[in-house]
């Protein structure tokens, strides 16, 4: 198991991430917003993966954590939970970063002109979602003595 040290680091980083767009969502920075909730889903991710002893550098949580429900060793809860943060990933991954940070090359469209205030507002609820629930499983695999 990872070091919950190491996992409440990811935690904070997904609450900052979330009040950064939190304020952008305010100031009607719609991409910004965007580009921060995705952060948060992905460090949500990547800190539920810590707590299986996974390292901290990949950017797409969803393939590992599929692979490891794939295997059969986790509780009906545990599974549950992460079963719930999946289409968040799908959802908010690297495609989306990559568009908050690019834009459409191909399609000459900017970044800003991408997201609008309902995108914003979806990917900062996702965000409040993932970070929910990880901060569910670390709970649940913290006083289950690491068991997940």
């Amino acid at each position: 198991m990872g070091s919950m040290k190491d996992v409440d680091y990811r935690l904070q980083l997904v609450r900052g991430f979330l009040e950064e767009a939190r304020q952008d969502f305010a100031g009607g920075r719609w991409r910004a917003a965007v580009s921060g909730s995705v952060l948060a889903v992905e460090n949500a991710g990547v800190g539920v993966l810590m707590l299986f002893g996974v390292a901290p550098t990949t950017h797409r949580p969803g393939e590992h954590l599929t692979r490891l429900m794939g295997e059969g060793t986790l509780s009906a809860e545990v599974a549950g939970m992460i079963g719930q943060l999946l289409p968040l990933f799908e959802r908010h991954g690297s495609h989306q970063k990559m568009l908050t940070k690019y834009g459409d090359e191909e399609g000459y469209r900017l970044p800003w002109d991408i997201f609008g205030e309902e995108d914003a507002r979806e990917a900062f609820a996702s965000a409040e979602t993932a970070m929910r629930i990880a901060s569910d499983i670390a709970a649940v695999i913290s006083s289950s003595g690491g068991k997940a």
